[in-house]
């Protein structure tokens, strides 16, 4: 029988997906991105804000459409929109034949079997269930780099946000699990693992009564064949002293940061329920930039909150003028029913919204593109992930770009380098996202 399956949101998601992928390869299943010779297709879907529900529903309905004209037998729908709307989506889309909620992922290929014998179902635990050792995955990111999840859901409850909702309290996965699975994935060959969570930086708190992210960091550097580790989503009140020692020292850690801000300016950060001030942002970035000079700090806003004035985006315009994040990203409100802040006075105007992340965003290629000329004639170490053939050059990352999210560094070089190698690369241009090099030494292993 074969399976197509469609991946939607977030890289936490992704992973989601990649787990259920090898149950169902366990399970005698073949994975095809062919839609004609699907005999089931599952949909890990999103709803994370408007254009995410949208394309998850889009997906749906198509898939929809392929059972009626193909010889799609079962449709199964997974993720954050399954557990938010499991009665609508059973009610509208009668095509759909299995819903699986968020924390049902280890149920999928019994699902799967199910569903191609007629039955139609919704399968849904409470999703403060965390499942538990599932440590092996089909890896769809490549060859070089692999994300690693280290925790569930959120406590947080910001005002804008619906993964509590969906997703459930904070929870981390036990630290041998996590060793377990990215002792697999070094084994596989991948050099680069992706730390995520909703929040990486609370890892540990539930489990072992004290932040043990340094820890785990260190634990994971040991493992051979791992030589970045990456850190994404880390929320600035999180950050303590001992991270940040450990991320200067430890020579495996990517000095690379993810710290979503969301706003610079203290009325609109209470409003959205974070806890933080500018100050102690401020505060965060110093510590942070003087321990590694070197630092690459990415960034996301918010633009149009509710009762946001047009000052406080002036002073937000700022704030991003004077940090000069060397990566940042720039959404527009979008309201989320469910949450505390859809319910707020004051909304700005959609236009507004999108005018303010554009002024943002022209901003920060200004500061981006400064940034990158700064590179122009440094070494770095580019882990290559591929060759584009109409353009003759290999493409790859240095520590300053995570995957997906930020540019790349195009390579140029006289031998042959295989995806997954590591070379030393001069760079000889720079443009607002993207920096261009040529190999200087011979590519290590």
């Amino acid at each position: 029988m074969n399976i197509l399956f469609v991946s939607l949101g977030c890289d936490k998601n992704l992973v989601d997906s990649e787990v259920m992928l090898h149950l169902l390869k366990e399970q005698g299943y073949d994975i095809t991105n062919e839609e004609q010779e699907a005999d089931a297709a599952v949909v890990n879907t999103c709803c994370f804000i408007h254009d995410a529900k949208e394309e998850s529903i889009n997906t749906i309905l198509e898939l929809a459409d392929l059972k009626r004209t193909a010889r799609l037998k079962a449709l199964i729908v997974t993720g954050c929109l399954a557990q938010r709307y499991q009665k609508e989506i059973q009610e509208e889309i009668p095509e759909v034949d299995a819903i699986l909620g968020a924390a049902n992922i280890d149920d999928i290929a019994a699902v799967v079997g199910e569903a191609l014998g007629g039955k139609k179902m919704i399968c849904s635990r409470d999703i403060q269930y965390l499942p538990k050792g599932l440590t092996d995955r089909l890896v769809t990111t490549g060859t070089a780099m692999a994300y690693l999840k280290i925790a569930e859901g959120c406590s947080k409850y910001c005002t804008y946000c619906i993964i509590p909702y969906l997703r459930g309290h904070y929870r981390s996965i036990p630290m041998e699990e996590i060793l377990e699975a990215a002792g697999k994935l070094a084994a596989a060959g991948y050099k680069e693992l992706v730390l995520v969570a909703q929040e990486t930086t609370l890892y540990g708190q539930d489990l072992y009564g004290e932040k043990r992210l340094p820890q785990l960091l260190e634990a994971l550097s040991r493992i051979d064949g791992i030589r970045w580790l990456r850190l994404l989503y880390c929320y600035p009140e999180e950050i303590t002293d001992e991270l940040i020692q450990t991320m200067a020292e430890n020579p495996k850690i990517c000095h690379y940061i993810d710290m979503p801000i969301q706003h610079s300016e203290d009325e609109i950060l209470k409003a959205m329920g974070r806890r933080t001030n500018r100050k102690q942002i401020l505060d965060v970035i110093r510590r942070l930039r003087t321990a590694m000079p070197d630092l690459v700090l990415r960034t996301t806003l918010i633009t149009g909150f509710p009762g946001e004035t047009r000052e406080q985006h002036e002073a937000l315009l700022q704030f991003v003028d004077e940090t000069e994040f060397e990566r940042l990203g720039v959404f527009p409100y979008s309201p989320e029913e469910g949450t505390r802040a859809a319910e707020f006075p004051d909304p700005v105007d959609e236009a507004v919204k999108e005018q303010r992340q554009r002024e943002i965003m022209l901003l920060q290629q200004e500061v981006s593109y400064d940034n990158n000329q700064r590179m122009i004639g440094r070494i770095l170490e580019v882990l290559i992930e591929g060759y584009l053939y109409e353009e003759s050059v290999y493409i790859g990352r240095s520590y300053r770009e995570a995957p997906g999210v930020d540019g790349y560094i195009f390579v140029s070089s006289a031998e042959e380098i295989l995806s997954g190698d590591m070379v030393k690369v001069r760079i000889t241009d720079a443009n607002e996202y993207d920096l261009i090099g040529e190999v200087v030494y011979e590519f290590t292993e």
